[in-house]
């Protein structure tokens, strides 16, 4: 399944994206029927919080109204209401620009801190070295409550991985890989 989210729905298509779910966040600037062009174009389904935006898409593509408060709520109802695994394929995507991250060669273990264990994955296009930090397996957990679909505690919050470019050399221990939150600004 291919996701299309509006603008208001950004913090759920970051998620989305960490689930592994191919997703397209909109710009602010596109109007309605752009998005409800481009959603049915690319066989995308619209996830959106403007009802004017479901009347308008809902004769073209396939459009979910999603009225919950908060990334948790609205996770949990689409793991409902779509059948979404939030284990589907986790950390596979970059989730600045959505692009398929691949398995990163062995050289680059160096470019990871120290005790890094887990799998390095590689954004082809920029070279940016992503590796499981302790902020993953806070995401990881968060994941699988969705998918169980249990509530979280009160405390939890939002934050995102932020990748490293491999040939940031000796910056790489001051730089953490996934652990410090950067906003998506990809498409």
């Amino acid at each position: 399944m291919r996701f299309l989210c509006d603008e208001m729905l950004r913090g759920l298509g970051q998620w989305l994206r960490a689930a592994g779910y191919d997703t397209v966040i909109a710009d602010q600037e596109l109007p309605d029927r752009v998005l409800a062009r481009r959603s049915a174009e690319e066989d995308r389904v619209l996830l959106t919080k403007d009802r004017h935006l479901v009347a308008v898409a809902g004769r073209t593509a396939r459009v979910v109204l999603v009225t919950g408060d908060g990334v948790d709520e609205n996770a949990r109802a689409l793991r409902q209401s779509l059948d979404i695994d939030w284990e589907y394929a986790p950390f596979a995507r970059c989730l600045l620009d959505n692009t398929p991250l691949e398995p990163a060669p062995s050289h680059l273990a160096a470019a990871a801190p120290t005790g890094t264990d887990g799998p390095l994955r590689l954004r082809p296009v920029c070279r940016r070295l992503y590796w499981p930090g302790g902020h993953v397996r806070r995401m990881e957990r968060r994941l699988a409550a969705w998918w169980r679909g249990l509530a979280l505690p009160k405390y939890a919050q939002t934050v995102w991985p932020r990748p490293v470019s491999a040939a940031a050399g000796s910056q790489r221990q001051k730089l953490a890989g996934w652990s410090a939150p950067r906003p998506c600004r990809g498409g």
